[in-house]
């Protein structure tokens, strides 16, 4: 008995790193949630103490937008085989994306600096455990974003699978759209 493979069917799956990515975003998302829904009912507490957000996390929120968009700019420009145009948007979001990580260092030793320590109780414990996760998350796609930099000015033969760049785009605005959703959070939530 032959089997017979439907070609239309075959287009239809998920590629299995998409699905890696997807089952881990979903993994991130549901630990954000648990976090932030922490913080909101330990919020209820007497003592909770608050903190204002340091002007360099505006900033910074600009930067990680700004790196978005030349993200999905470098895609466009890997599918269209613009090695050029790709290889300068790649690493125009990879300085963008250590930009933030230094300005969120920079926001944090201010918060530091103004006596808001993980000693106590109140908003502070809770929000650098909730930023150091976002930015240990962040990290990890400047790891995938150095990857891609140097396999982009490599001088071997170019392989032009989409799929590892579509991985690091998704991978990157999802960090993007939870930086939003936490400064949100704690912008107004706190």
């Amino acid at each position: 008995m032959d089997i017979v493979m439907d070609t239309n069917s075959q287009r239809k799956k998920i590629h299995p790193h998409k699905f890696t990515l997807w089952v881990a975003i979903g993994s991130i998302i549901m630990m954000f949630a648990g976090l932030t829904s922490a913080y909101i009912v330990k919020s209820n507490q007497p003592k909770w103490l608050t903190f204002d957000m340091p002007r360099i996390f505006f900033y910074s929120t600009a930067v990680i937008l700004l790196s978005s968009l030349t993200m999905q700019m470098a895609l466009k420009e890997f599918k269209g085989r613009r090695t050029n145009k790709y290889r300068n948007l790649i690493t125009a979001t990879l300085f963008l994306g250590i930009l933030f990580i230094v300005m969120q260092c920079l926001g944090f030793s201010q918060i530091w600096s103004t006596g808001v320590t993980l000693a106590g109780s109140g908003a502070a414990p809770f929000m650098y455990v909730i930023f150091g996760l976002h930015g240990i998350h962040v990290a990890g796609g400047i790891i995938a974003l150095s990857i891609m930099f140097l396999q982009g000015y490599s001088t071997r033969r170019r392989s032009y699978n989409p799929v590892p760049v579509e991985v690091i785009s998704t991978y990157w605005h999802f960090v993007d759209i939870l930086w939003i959703y936490l400064f949100v959070f704690f912008m107004f939530i706190q």
